[in-house]
């Protein structure tokens, strides 16, 4: 049986917790930063998690994760 490939976009993207927690990363934290407020980037710094539903489609991208 051969492996499953691991989603190369998904990888990237979203980072599984030791728990099985799915984490991503805030939006539009490089473009026009100069011009964003100490407070607007500090609220984009950090993972958040995901939902239920949209963690169960991103551990089927990630078979390996």
């Amino acid at each position: 049986m051969p492996k499953i490939k691991t989603h190369s976009g998904a990888k990237r993207r979203f980072h599984i917790t030791a728990g099985g927690k799915v984490l991503r990363t805030k939006g539009p934290k490089s473009h026009l930063r100069r011009r964003k407020s100490d407070r607007v980037k500090s609220k984009l710094a950090g993972k958040v998690g995901v939902s239920k539903s949209f963690a169960r489609r991103i551990k089927a991208l990630m078979p390996y994760a």
